[in-house]
């Protein structure tokens, strides 16, 4: 494993409980980072922060609902200071063509991975700024670039992640605030689980590699995104597809 430097440094992960969010913060710790998990699932959080040890917090937040989302904010930086934002939490939504997909769906999907991420950035980017240092890494997904289909919502959604990300990098380009976002293919993590066994066989067919991502990975690439290293980069986008898509 190669070295990052995160000493010192407080990072809030959202969807930290599971998945990409997890190994992010398996990785922070070991850059020496201390890191506060925010998720929905409260045994979940119970049972990674006892793995994680006794630089990991949790805390119950549910990022589709604004106040959840600036309770936790409250809570959270009564304890530390916020170096690092990770909006890691995401859904996929149904597999469904565009005309068949259930309106409910659709808005559970926008809620959660566009609204949340915004809820979240809303609250911490103002602390960030007043201290005039912070890291931001939005998790976005190759389908917010290629569009996948019968997954309309999910690659919507990160459409906007990646706009988003572009409008606050700059918004923030002339702070110590950096804002940028990773898109990676399909990585194997408990999402599968929301899929269907065809489109798990689309996303696969289309990774020049010929395999998914890992997590760590990806943890890799958040965590030097959130470190001293990454000074001139602001509203990027980085690619973490294996090959699919390298604009």
């Amino acid at each position: 494993m190669n070295q990052l430097d995160l000493k010192g440094r407080h990072a809030v992960i959202t969807g930290g409980a599971t998945g990409l969010g997890l190994a992010t913060a398996q990785r922070m710790l070991a850059s020496g980072a201390r890191v506060t998990l925010w998720d929905r699932d409260a045994a979940g959080l119970e049972r990674a922060c006892a793995a994680l040890g006794a630089d990991a917090a949790g805390e119950v937040v549910d990022v589709a609902d604004p106040a959840s989302v600036a309770e936790a904010t409250r809570r959270t930086l009564a304890r530390h200071p916020v170096d690092a934002l990770v909006n890691s939490a995401g859904i996929t939504g149904p597999n469904a063509r565009l005309w068949d997909y259930p309106i409910e769906g659709w808005l559970q999907v926008m809620q959660v991975n566009l609204n949340g991420l915004f809820f979240c950035c809303r609250e911490l980017v103002p602390h960030m700024k007043a201290r005039n240092h912070g890291r931001i890494v939005n998790i976005a997904s190759v389908a917010g670039k290629d569009g996948n289909p019968n997954a309309s919502a999910y690659s919507a959604s990160k459409a906007a992640v990646i706009g988003l990300t572009k409008s606050l990098g700059k918004e923030l380009a002339d702070t110590g605030v950096r804002v940028n976002c990773i898109t990676p293919a399909a990585v194997r993590t408990a999402i599968f689980d929301q899929m269907t066994p065809e489109h798990i066989g689309f996303m696969l067919s289309k990774i020049p590699m010929g395999r998914f991502g890992t997590p760590e990975e990806v943890a890799s690439m958040v965590s030097w995104l959130c470190t001293e290293d990454c000074s001139f980069s602001t509203g990027a986008v980085f690619d973490l597809s294996g090959g699919r898509s390298t604009y």
